[in-house]
């Protein structure tokens, strides 16, 4: 018996995770690329299709919707995907606390998958993180270091902060009231009682990320390595897959692994 395939819309077609999806997309047999949308109207065709501009035409036919563009098109997708009844995967980061409760109102209506990271990968670490602050407790120190190519201009990366949340989170505390100094392009840095970051910004890195606990006489690694921009968009697909099955709600990837 042949299973139908998911029909894909893909918004902010032209930007650079977005390419990333269509190339996965297009390679995957669950899914079909229904539309693709851009903020201004385009002339030229991606694999025959015309992306047109966020609206509900664009959406008519689609199963799911997957959004990595900035807050103010996200909100956007979602207010037409809610009246249409459609899930959307948001890779998006960067929301005000107003916007993530109107994310948070609009999932009463529809199943929404947001985060912050789709690497099946990075999700398990913040995971394992979370149980080692936790189960290592107050004699270990924690640091967080991490390595992206040398365009990437924020630091720390929104991964290591999500890494920061985790040890916090371990220790029952509030990220900003740990969070110690923030490093760039140091060789060695120090642990310390507050978490202390260092960024590395050279060559083509795609993600390097290592969490550190210390008691002075110990240390443990945790450890993340990205060699291929595809597994962000391989995890959206999955998300995406996944979340076909689900009823409204705000989901996250900890959901979909299945982490308690």
């Amino acid at each position: 018996m042949k299973t139908k395939k998911i029909n894909l819309t893909i918004t902010g077609c032209l930007g650079r995770m977005g390419q990333q999806l269509i190339k996965s997309a297009s390679k995957d047999k669950r899914f079909k690329i229904n539309s693709l949308t851009e903020n201004k109207l385009q002339r030229k065709k991606i694999l025959g299709i015309l992306p047109k501009l966020n609206n509900s035409e664009a959406f008519k036919k689609s199963d799911v919707i997957i959004d990595f563009t900035i807050p103010k098109c996200t909100l956007e997708v979602l207010n037409i995907a809610a009246k249409q009844k459609k899930r959307v995967i948001i890779g998006t980061t960067g929301f005000t606390l107003k916007e993530e409760n109107i994310i948070k109102k609009i999932s009463k209506k529809i199943p929404i998958l947001k985060a912050g990271n789709m690497s099946l990968g990075i999700n398990l670490l913040m995971y394992l993180t979370e149980i080692a602050s936790k189960s290592l407790g107050n004699n270990f120190l924690s640091k967080v270091f991490e390595a992206h190519h040398k365009f990437k201009k924020d630091h720390p990366s929104g991964t290591a902060l999500m890494l920061g949340q985790g040890i916090a989170i371990g220790k029952n505390r509030n990220l900003h009231g740990i969070m110690g100094k923030k490093y760039l392009n140091k060789k060695k840095f120090p642990y310390g009682k507050k978490i202390n970051f260092n960024s590395v910004r050279k060559g083509k890195i795609i993600g390097e990320h290592e969490v550190l606990f210390s008691s002075g006489k110990e240390i443990i690694r945790l450890n993340h390595e990205a060699f291929d921009r595809a597994l962000y968009s391989e995890g959206a697909l999955t998300a995406a897959s996944w979340l076909m099955k689900k009823k409204p709600g705000l989901y996250s990837m900890r959901d979909l692994m299945n982490f308690k």
